[in-house]
């Protein structure tokens, strides 16, 4: 089946589905903000596939903090522009989404296990915006975001997203923004190395038989990890989204390809 296709079915699923699905979409350059490269397309066509959501829970590779998990609980999120180096366009952008603090402080009370507190100094990192603009580019959808504990091990974020997985039936989109392969220090020209394809396909292949375990174990996936991730930081929030995900949800991917030989797009949708 076509993605057109798969994503039609996707849309005529989801007039009668009462449960929010689960988003993971690698977002690779920023760059992708602004140049209407094949994968911001299939982003725009996934956003025009998904239901209305009444507000979105967003975990960034790029909000991330020790010892505890954060929650933003602003009421107008600021753009944060967290890179360098750029076109001047793209430090221009803006995403204006409202907040959702009401709903965000009953997350800092569903995760006071995993050490929740409330925030309201971070905002909107390029991991959430430059995606929000072609899913959603009213920028009309409230929106906040969730950190990632960096001192804790792969599993806590299973365990982040079966805490919150139950937002879904009250209207809550759970979006990840990650890479499911980000090794900036190996990025090249041409052909993808053979490691990130492994590491990619493999991950591929235990989320569809929903080995979330295998996923978390860091471990288990040995000198293979340390390659595709020098910091595991933009594989957590997929994590979070396949946490949150339930045996009868179904699995789609998108964009599932390697840029520059080392950055997987993989996006994957969990409904």
């Amino acid at each position: 089946m076509s993605l057109a296709s798969a994503l039609q079915s996707l849309r005529d699923r989801f007039k009668t589905t009462e449960r929010m699905p689960l988003v993971f979409l690698g977002h690779g350059s920023p760059m992708n903000a602004i140049v209407e490269t094949d994968y911001a397309r299939n982003w725009a066509a996934l956003g025009r596939a998904l239901p209305r959501p009444q507000a979105i829970l967003v975990v960034s590779a790029h909000w991330m903090s020790r010892g505890t998990t954060l929650v933003d609980v602003s009421r107008l999120p600021r753009t944060i522009h967290d890179f360098y180096g750029f076109p001047e366009a793209l430090y221009e952008q803006q995403y204006p989404a409202p907040g959702a603090p009401d709903i965000a402080r009953e997350v800092e009370t569903i995760l006071a296990s995993h050490h929740a507190e409330g925030d309201d100094r971070w905002g909107l990192d390029h991991g959430a915006w430059s995606v929000l603009k072609w899913l959603f580019p009213e920028a009309d959808v409230p929106v906040f975001q969730l950190s990632i504990d960096m001192s804790r091990d792969l599993d806590w974020q299973l365990e982040i997203g079966a805490a919150i997985k139950d937002l879904r039936r009250r209207g809550i989109l759970i979006l990840g923004s990650g890479n499911v392969v980000h090794n900036l220090r190996r990025m090249r020209a041409g052909s993808p190395w053979d490691w990130a394809i492994e590491f990619d396909q493999g991950f591929a292949e235990r989320l569809e038989a929903r080995d979330f375990k295998a996923l978390a174990d860091r471990r288990g996936m040995g000198a293979l990890f340390d390659l595709a991730h020098p910091t595991p930081d933009h594989y957590l929030p997929a994590l979070t989204v396949a946490g949150a995900a339930e045996a009868g949800d179904e699995l789609l991917f998108m964009n599932d390809s390697i840029d520059i030989a080392s950055v997987s797009m993989r996006s994957f949708v969990f409904y």
